[in-house]
């Protein structure tokens, strides 16, 4: 049985997951929900003119409620691929029917954490800054080498499109993990660069470079599918990407 799936936001990033949804055999995109009344009650399909029999609905927050939303169609998971207040229009109605939550928002504060560690007590959450699965064994890669060496030099250098303001919740997150401080990231930003982590590691007589780069939106889509198949039979709890890594690096 497919996994119905419900998406929050519908920009770029957005439109590049609801693809990968559409071609994957084991979900069904069944609505996007987004604050634009542009495009209310198009077909995801048809609009990205991918081959598909689902429906998709697009609906807008200025015509149709959430609750009338997931009453007309039911979901296993959201995911929200929207804005750091995304949450609060969702959050408490997904955790009283137990519809897991999968959250890609690059940048909460302490008060939407907190809001999170609430749903959680209710149904399933995940959150992940960067939820590529790519960087995601960056990060275990680098605290595996820190830990083998906690005295080397790193520096962090992050590289996003011209338009991406404030530092890179990626690489907060690899600083944060390597307990360093978040001085030592570099950002660059330069044309319509998606995504790219660089981790150095500067030894005596050697350096080490773990390198990341997104080629193009879909990988966000194919890490939220990676976190829904690991998270279907997880209990009430707040999990991240390390939660879900850790039993494949236990061989």
């Amino acid at each position: 049985m497919k996994l119905k799936i419900g998406l929050i936001g519908f920009g770029k990033t957005g439109k590049a997951v609801a693809s990968v949804i559409l071609h994957n055999q084991d979900f069904s995109l069944e609505w996007v929900y987004r604050q634009s009344s542009q495009l209310d009650k198009r077909s995801v399909p048809e609009f990205l003119g991918v081959t598909s029999d689902e429906l998709g609905i697009i609906y807008s927050a200025a015509s149709t409620s959430i609750e009338e939303v997931l009453k007309q169609q039911p979901v296993d998971f959201i995911i929200d691929f929207s804005s750091n207040d995304g949450i609060y229009s969702y959050g408490q109605i997904a955790a009283n029917q137990k519809i897991k939550i999968i959250s890609a928002i690059s940048h909460y504060s302490d008060k939407e954490i907190e809001y999170l560690k609430e749903l959680s007590k209710s149904t399933t959450v995940f959150w992940s800054p960067n939820i590529t699965l790519g960087v995601n064994f960056l990060l275990f890669a680098s605290r595996f080498l820190k830990n083998i060496a906690p005295w080397v030099d790193i520096e962090i250098i992050e590289e996003h499109f011209k338009g991406k303001v404030g530092l890179s919740g990626t690489a907060i997150k690899i600083a944060n993990a390597l307990d360093i401080n978040k001085d030592v990231i570099n950002s660059i930003r330069a044309g319509g660069i998606v995504g790219k982590h660089e981790v150095v590691f500067g030894f005596p007589y050697q350096t080490i470079r773990l390198i990341h780069e997104s080629i193009s939106r879909e990988a966000f889509g194919n890490g939220a599918m990676f976190a829904a198949q690991n998270l279907v039979n997880k209990k009430e709890g707040l999990y991240n990407f390390e939660d879900i890594l850790l039993p494949y690096f236990s061989v």
